[in-house]
């Protein structure tokens, strides 16, 4: 057993004295963990909206995916206010993101009508979720490039991935409604969602908002809350009726960022590229 496990020996000139010291890591601040934490959070309503599409019940699993983009969308702006934002936190925002907009949609749609079409249901689901992940991976390519003008943050390339999410779940909106979705209409809900799919991965520009509203104007101040107050009793009171809206105004607004680009592009390049102080044609 000696041959086995050797006694230790220091070296001929190291000093009996010395112990291996100990890694000490830094505490974690807590500014940092409450964005991750609500991200957590988030990922944990889209995992029960799948339950829940499992057992038959897709008003709660609808909601479910809201909440869970709610919190998407509270997650980085906590981060910021805070100064907690790190890159485990943006990669864990990221899968976050393909299991709640991606898995999670794909698989109620596929528990509520797409399952009629079996195999070929089953396939544009894969697409589906496929699709959100080739998404987010482009958008944290993007999120590196140095030489990307500063306009161009107001707009995304392509649907983003909470956009994607709530749009093609239109199918459960209008069944809600009233509009009853028959084993018939199980192709209709199939090509809308690869529809949806094709539009994730696309790099058609579409309009992101972010930059709007840093400042806003004095006097706007006690219409925004009043509005704000308003639209959220219409959430609450007719969420479906709300979203259903919401979606067809979002597919129909697509064409007008797209043209919005389109005229920035086109007065970037009639200005043409900045020429630096260093080799400026001198007088």
């Amino acid at each position: 057993m000696e041959d086995l496990f050797p006694p230790f020996a220091p070296e001929p000139n190291e000093p009996k004295s010395v112990e291996p010291r100990s890694r000490r890591f830094k505490a974690v601040p807590v500014r940092m963990i409450i964005p991750n934490m609500i991200t957590l959070m988030a990922v944990c309503l889209g995992l029960t909206a799948v339950r829940l599409a499992f057992e038959g019940k897709f008003e709660p699993a609808v909601i479910a995916i809201v909440a869970a983009a709610v919190l998407d969308g509270v997650d980085g702006r906590v981060a910021r206010l805070l100064k907690g934002t790190s890159r485990f936190g943006a990669e864990l925002d990221s899968l976050a993101d393909f299991v709640n907009f991606g898995c999670a949609p794909a698989l109620i749609l596929y528990t509520f009508a797409l399952h009629n079409l079996k195999s070929v249901g089953w396939i544009v689901a894969l697409i589906f979720a496929i699709a959100m992940a080739l998404r987010l991976a482009r958008f944290n390519v993007m999120l590196d490039d140095p030489n990307r003008p500063e306009w161009k943050k107001d707009f995304f390339v392509g649907m983003p991935a909470p956009a994607g999410a709530l749009t093609v779940m239109l199918p459960l909106y209008l069944h809600f409604l009233g509009f009853e979705m028959s084993p018939a209409l199980a192709p209709v809900a199939l090509i809308y969602m690869l529809v949806i799919a094709l539009m994730v991965i696309s790099t058609v520009p579409t309009f992101s908002g972010k930059t709007v509203g840093k400042r806003v104007p004095r006097e706007y101040v006690l219409p925004i809350f009043v509005v704000t107050v308003a639209a959220f009793g219409l959430l609450i009171s007719f969420p479906f009726e709300i979203l259903a809206l919401l979606s067809l105004g979002y597919l129909c607004a697509i064409p007008i960022g797209a043209n919005q680009y389109r005229r920035k592009l086109k007065a970037e390049a009639a200005q043409g590229p900045a020429v630096p102080v260093d080799e400026a044609p001198a007088a």
